[in-house]
């Protein structure tokens, strides 16, 4: 069963910084688009920054400047270093990713999500 294990995330000070991950396991042949949502209590879940195989990234203007998303191909697994985070960014954050196993089906997927707190 393909499937996406997040870890990381938590509380810290306005200011601080924290490390999301966001593994894939499972049968897998290839996995395309992996990105990061958030959702805040009472608003909808919102785009924070995707990543394309070949690493090219994009990312929403809340996060730009201050968070840097990465991936390990080999490793399955696509980070998320968050820098200098505000109140604002306290939600809880999902990863999500395109990936086709090897039967060649393409699943999307999600993360089982993470809390991230930056307490002012």
């Amino acid at each position: 069963q393909v499937q996406l294990v997040q870890s990381g995330g938590g509380l810290v000070q306005a200011g601080g910084s924290l490390r999301l991950s966001c593994a894939a396991s499972g049968s897998i042949f290839r996995i395309d688009y992996m990105g990061w949502f958030r959702q805040a209590p009472g608003k909808q879940r919102e785009l924070v920054a995707t990543i394309t195989r070949d690493g090219s990234t994009n990312y929403a203007d809340s996060a730009k400047g201050r968070f840097t998303l990465s991936r390990d191909n080999a490793q399955k697994t696509m980070y998320l270093q968050m820098n200098s985070l505000k109140p604002e960014d306290t939600a809880v954050y999902y990863c999500n990713a395109l990936i086709t196993g090897s039967t060649l089906v393409t699943y999307a997927r999600w993360g089982q999500g993470t809390q991230v707190t930056a307490s002012s």
